[in-house]
């Protein structure tokens, strides 16, 4: 798990709310269905992604010749152009070298050396660098771990404006004061990173404003458009959120329908507490056609990842043998 999917749970835990739909579910606790999702975004991008990289990600443009072969592809001559202006000091390619090797793109991955020049990098106030030598700070693992010290680089790179470290900054000053006063303090740095689009602030700032806390009065109307912006990146609890409150008619209109649509998407990215609403939704017909195929497909699908629920439990012990090994077979597709 990431270091940002950890941390997650010290905005929660300082809530001391569960989502709408663990709430309602029937579900047991300590299922899976209160897990931050599996798919949170790592601190880096993906490999893949290199084209779409800012160069102001490096503090600034590094060398043109190394900057274009990253963005290329062509990340060993990418590594090969900037080495030398990394060891003459010059800070864009010291973090350009610590991004090829942290991430093993086109040569072995060597974090331990990409420590060191995110280091050098972030001495020199590149904001990317202080982020992610601060995650490693933290971590502990290709350094000596330094709370301390992780705090302060990750606070001078989300003053610098790094969404990322914006986030992980405000989850670093919930972690440190429980309850209200973390949440107040961090509060402007989710604001700021949701605003950039970072849909883990923005769920994080759905969940202040819907429960009104961190010096916020409660209001579910600007909360459910958070949601709907964590939503559309496919941040699945967000998904499953706004899918409870459409159905509900929280924070605005009711929507079956759509709120059907959200929750099934988010059972389809395998969200395990979605899986299950979606099974209930099925048999009550509620935003879609009753179908009892179909809910006891997505609960055997919730089940199977420990989540159990003895409504769900009731319905199955109601079905047929025929109807059972046709919801097996149907389940077994949707994985």
């Amino acid at each position: 798990m990431s270091y940002r999917s950890r941390l997650i749970f010290h905005l929660l835990a300082a809530l001391a709310a569960a989502t709408p739909a663990a709430a309602t579910d029937g579900a047991r606790p300590g299922s899976p269905a209160a897990a931050p999702p599996a798919a949170a975004a790592p601190a880096t991008p993906d490999a893949g992604a290199a084209e779409k990289i800012d160069p102001l990600r490096f503090g600034s443009k590094p060398a043109d010749p190394a900057y274009g072969a990253f963005q290329r592809g062509l990340y060993k001559t990418a590594l090969n152009l900037a080495l030398p202006r990394a060891e003459a000091g010059e800070a864009p390619a010291q973090t350009l070298v610590a991004e090829i090797l942290s991430r093993g793109l086109g040569v072995k991955r060597d974090e331990t050396a990409a420590a060191k020049w995110y280091q050098l990098a972030a001495e020199q106030g590149v904001p990317e660098a202080q982020f992610q030598y601060a995650l490693m700070l933290i971590d502990g693992r290709f350094v000596t771990k330094d709370p301390k010290a992780a705090f302060a680089l990750m606070q001078a790179s989300a003053e610098a404006g790094n969404p990322l470290a914006q986030f992980n900054y405000a989850q670093l000053l919930v972690k440190r004061d429980r309850g209200r006063p973390g949440i107040e303090a961090a509060f402007p740095y989710y604001q700021k990173a949701a605003e950039a689009d970072l849909p883990d602030a923005q769920y994080a700032m759905s969940q202040i404003l819907a429960n009104g806390t961190g010096g916020q009065k409660p209001d579910d109307v600007k909360a459910r458009e958070w949601l709907v912006r964590a939503a559309r990146q496919n941040y699945d609890t967000a998904q499953l959120d706004l899918g409870s409150w459409l159905i509900s008619g929280r924070g605005g209109e009711r929507d079956l329908k759509s709120g059907f649509a959200w929750l099934k998407r988010a059972a389809e990215g395998g969200n395990v507490a979605a899986q299950n609403r979606v099974a209930k939704l099925y048999m009550q017909g509620i935003g879609t056609e009753p179908d009892s195929i179909f809910a006891a497909a997505w609960y055997i699908l919730a089940r199977r990842a420990g989540l159990f629920d003895p409504v769900m439990d009731d319905f199955m012990n109601g079905l047929t043998p025929e109807e059972l090994k046709t919801a097996l077979g149907r389940a077994n597709r949707l994985r």
